[in-house]
């Protein structure tokens, strides 16, 4: 795909690009993503008709760790000859080194998350092992989401801040097989469709692909969930309000004491200072 058509097919996004089309989501809002939630952020996004941008069934190789950043896509289908030569020749055109599956490596940039389509690959299906896995985290700071397979787990498990979601590992190599056919290109992970430039969020429970358009309102609705499940559930404690009245949509009195509750607490909050400010300034009680 080229930058033209990236744009063209993500035109609701108005801010910064990078050279390759890509929209490119602040590195402040990629930390706030670290901290929403897949449920928070699949609300937002089924609200806003975006109903395929879920896929579960993963193994982590980091558990309990997060992943977070920008989609680089790579789309691979099963080897045809030809076509691979052709592709072969395209690559040595672009300058491209070395094997296929490394192209997409190199041109990864810090805050990308490699995400690849290998459709489901187990046998043959690993594109990386642990030297490629070392390869990706030191361009990109992060792990990768991968439809196949992955090789050498141990060395993977060794990187520390490589959390990645892979379909589990087997000990054989994909590359005789397979045929790179995309880069930055649109390519379906399961169920779900995905953009070069989504925000990718990855938690145990799944991962979600976040249009770029749509990251900022998945974090300030995700934030602002978080801020009242905290205050509810410190006011139930406390016996100050009855569940009834906490389960449902809050009375004037209740809403003007979350916003003093918000307040009192700026500081000692998971949700950055600035953005609690601005929730503060858009309230009206």
């Amino acid at each position: 795909m080229t930058p033209d058509e990236l744009i063209d097919y993500t035109r609701e996004w108005p801010g910064e690009r990078f050279a390759d089309g890509r929209p490119k989501v602040s590195d402040a809002l990629i930390a706030r993503v670290r901290n929403i939630s897949i449920t928070g952020a699949w609300g937002v996004l089924r609200n806003e008709g975006y109903n395929h941008q879920y896929e579960g069934g993963w193994h982590c190789t980091h558990p309990g760790e997060t992943l977070a950043g920008r989609a680089l896509t790579a789309m691979y289908m099963p080897r045809r000859p030809s076509m691979r030569a052709v592709m072969e020749e395209y690559g040595a055109k672009a300058g491209c080194i070395g094997d296929q599956i490394s192209w997409p490596i190199d041109m990864l940039v810090p805050g990308d998350v490699y995400v690849a389509d290998v459709y489901g690959k187990i046998e043959q299906g690993p594109i990386i092992g642990d030297n490629l896995s070392t390869s990706i985290l030191a361009k990109s700071g992060n792990g990768v989401v991968h439809d196949a397979a992955v090789r050498d787990l141990d060395g993977i498990k060794e990187l520390k801040g490589f959390s990645s979601f892979v379909r589990g590992w087997h000990p054989t190599y994909a590359s005789p097989t397979i045929m790179l056919m995309g880069v930055n290109c649109p390519i379906r992970i399961g169920a779900a469709t995905v953009m070069p430039g989504d925000v990718v969020l990855g938690r145990e429970d799944g991962v979600m692909f976040i249009p770029a358009h749509l990251a900022e309102k998945v974090v300030k609705t995700g934030e602002l969930v978080q801020l009242r499940d905290r205050f509810g559930k410190q006011r139930l404690a406390e016996g100050k309000y009855t569940s009834g009245q906490i389960d449902t949509r809050w009375a004037d009195n209740i809403e003007l004491d979350f916003s003093q509750w918000l307040e009192a607490h700026i500081d000692e909050l998971a949700v950055p200072r600035e953005a609690i400010q601005e929730l503060l300034q858009e309230r009206t009680w």
